[in-house]
């Protein structure tokens, strides 16, 4: 299985450090550029990669080595230099692990994993074949047929890399889907999930007694017709298209485990004073008493806070729309993505944030009417919702059945309020009545709802709200 192979350094790899790394191979290796010269490939006598290697990034956020790679770093900031060993190539891991294992040894840091970097000598390559492009003109994609792209990782965490979201974007372009191949001891973040696309894409999870299945579904893959797919039951039929279930999707223990997850979205006129990030920053102060760590344009998030830096990129790709992703600290476990696109409306910001409870914590439930009326008077608020479910407090997703959130609350912002007619927003078929939010004479309002994770009939009541406010 593919290999990547992480430095972590507290200097900056230095010309001559990224140089002595690159001459792992031997100095008949040819160096080349892609990604615009983001990324440095390490190739054969033909000019075909085998190593490629992502320009070092500067991690400012504590706590990201730990949740994505369960590797002790520098202290922070430290330097994050990644290297990935072409697929099929017998011995592309080991010069990923020697580009590693000296660029750490030059810079002063430490490789993951330890055991893929030990070596600084020559890897001899000579009279080895690579992934054909355009295979390999993506250092992200290992296989590549008309149907989907098949990105194979072997990491304890599949993140939302710079090179994976790359992988996204490309194979969206080509109108291709995405399939992300792991070991069974493999999670994966909640930020791939979110960007996750439908059918064909898939997280697949290799199983010793099925073989594979679908991390998401549990459904049983095999590959067939040039992508992974689900397996069609014995006794199927046309009607009931049934798919079995991999038992090992199924071994589910019960937890005391909890998460809080809380969508919501704002429209902000379009302004050039107009700073993005604040409403994701009071929901963030007000459940935890602190406001987010860090954030990024891929994982690890590496940037600490800032509402401005994070405004200024968004602004600077627009009229194209932006996707962050924003953590927590260590001590409080919590991930949001945030897209922010411009539409006819104005700057709209759709915001997925979880945060993680252990056994002995109680999420603040009773702060939650307070964060709604400070998202609708302050942030312009057109509709959030509030779910609890039983799920890990890391929030990273298992390749087991978790089940869904319930309803907890929903939220109806000022405008939307508004445009109903007579006052259907107020008076509805709940036996809990709604609870205004804002000034009178422009009300928002936050409905109770049953949240009870072990009672999935919250839904139904959900849609019986839903249904009244949409007039059905």
């Amino acid at each position: 299985m593919t290999k990547d192979v992480i430095a972590l350094t507290p200097k900056m790899p230095d010309p001559w450090a990224v140089l002595a790394g690159l001459l792992s191979g031997g100095p008949d290796k040819l160096v080349n550029t892609a990604g615009e010269g983001a990324v440095v490939q390490l190739c054969d006598e033909q000019g075909r990669p085998l190593v490629s290697v992502e320009a070092p990034l500067l991690v400012q956020v504590e706590g990201e080595a730990e949740r994505l790679l369960g590797a002790t770093p520098p202290r922070v900031p430290f330097w994050w230099t990644e290297a990935r060993a072409t697929t099929g190539v017998p011995d592309a891991e080991r010069l990923a692990g020697t580009f590693a294992a000296r660029l750490a040894d030059l810079a002063g840091g430490t490789a993951w994993p330890p055991e893929a970097a030990r070596s600084l000598g020559v890897v001899r390559s000579d009279g080895v074949s690579v992934a054909p492009t355009p295979a390999a003109a993506q250092p992200a994609v290992d296989v590549l047929t008309p149907n989907v792209a098949v990105v194979i990782m072997d990491r304890p965490v599949v993140a939302m890399t710079a090179w994976l979201s790359d992988a996204f974007r490309a194979s969206a372009a080509a109108e291709r889907g995405l399939q992300v191949v792991t070991p069974p001891g493999t999670l994966l973040s909640p930020a791939v999930l979110a960007n996750m696309p439908e059918w064909p894409s898939r997280w697949v999870v290799q199983d010793e007694r099925e073989g594979y299945y679908d991390g998401l579904s549990g459904a049983v893959l095999r590959w067939q017709e040039g992508m992974f797919a689900t397996v069609v039951a014995e006794d199927a039929t046309e009607e009931d298209p049934r798919t079995p279930v991999a038992a090992s999707y199924k071994e589910v223990a019960e937890t005391a485990e909890r998460q809080l997850a809380i969508t919501f979205r704002t429209i902000h006129p379009a302004d050039d004073r107009l700073v993005l990030g604040g409403a994701l920053e009071t929901v963030w102060r007000e459940l935890t008493g602190e406001p987010p760590a860090g954030w990024g344009t891929a994982e690890p998030a590496n940037l600490p806070w800032s509402p401005g830096r994070l405004t200024d990129v968004a602004f600077a790709r627009a009229p194209e729309p932006t996707w962050f992703v924003v953590v927590g600290s260590p001590e409080r476990p919590g991930l949001a993505t945030v897209r922010i696109s411009r539409t006819k409306a104005g700057v709209e910001e759709t915001v997925t944030l979880a945060l993680g409870y252990g056994a002995g914590e109680e999420p603040p439930l009773d702060a939650l009417p307070r964060t709604a009326e400070a998202l609708v008077t302050r942030h312009r608020l057109q509709s959030m919702l509030v779910q609890l479910r039983k799920a890990r407090r890391d929030l990273l997703v298992p390749p087991r059945f978790e089940g869904p959130g319930v309803p907890l609350a929903f939220v109806l912002g000022s405008e939307e309020v508004r445009a109903m007619p007579d006052d259907r927003a107020r008076r509805t078929p709940l036996a809990e009545q709604p609870v205004r939010l804002g000034p009178k004479a422009r009300p928002a309002y936050y409905y109770p709802l049953p949240g009870d994770p072990s009672d999935l009939s919250g839904w139904a009541v959900f849609e019986r709200l839903m249904g009244h406010l949409k007039g059905s």
